[in-house]
């Protein structure tokens, strides 16, 4: 219960930021059997822990519940990173429009708080977080994304016009690396803005 509680909480500081209006958005944790994952159409700063359903073998959802429309992506990146114990997808603004802006990846140039990510030692260098385009049907956008993620690249990606998927080992992982996607990319509308007044 610890996990779906530290889901739980998550879901009030995601909620709190805006970056999970309405019922928009998905979390999920690895658990020994398989993940739980949010149930579709739960508003992410209300949830408890029955809003919560397991996805694995012989696992049987709630009566009158369903898991997330996405659960197909949480299984894949599963699936793909063996280290990844959470999921933590969201609908920002900023990651909404830079995956419509940016279609061809969107650029994190020289920016400290890159180092936020695991693995990322130093500020300098260009990291492209890819965008791939959105599509009602999951499994076929996953067969898409899932063989292109680089095991070495940052921890997300995102969907065009849909929002940010961001993973991590722990859910703390995780949070923090969504945290720092962002961030970045608020900056990056910013300095947009500001570059254009100029």
């Amino acid at each position: 219960m610890e996990l779906v509680d530290s889901l739980v909480s998550a879901g009030g500081f995601l909620h709190g930021r805006g970056w999970v209006p309405a019922t928009s958005g998905n979390l999920s944790a690895r658990t020994d059997e398989g993940f739980v994952i949010t149930a579709s159409g739960k508003h992410k700063g209300q949830l408890t822990r029955a809003d919560f359903l397991p996805v694995g073998s012989g696992a049987v959802a709630a009566p009158g519940l369903r898991p997330s429309a996405e659960t197909a992506l949480h299984a894949g990146l599963y699936q793909r990173f063996p280290a990844c114990g959470a999921v933590l997808h969201t609908h920002s603004i900023h990651a909404v429009a830079l995956s419509r802006v940016h279609p061809e990846g969107v650029h994190l140039v020289d920016h400290e708080l890159a180092k936020a990510f695991a693995g990322v030692p130093t500020h300098e260098g260009t990291h492209v977080v890819p965008v791939f385009p959105n599509d009602q049907d999951l499994e076929r956008a996953w067969a898409t994304i899932g063989p292109t993620l680089d095991p070495r690249g940052l921890p997300g990606f995102l969907l065009q016009g849909h929002g940010l998927y961001a993973w991590g080992a722990t859910v703390p992982d995780a949070l923090r690396h969504l945290e720092a996607f962002e961030h970045l990319f608020a900056c990056v509308v910013l300095e947009a803005t500001l570059w254009s007044r100029r």
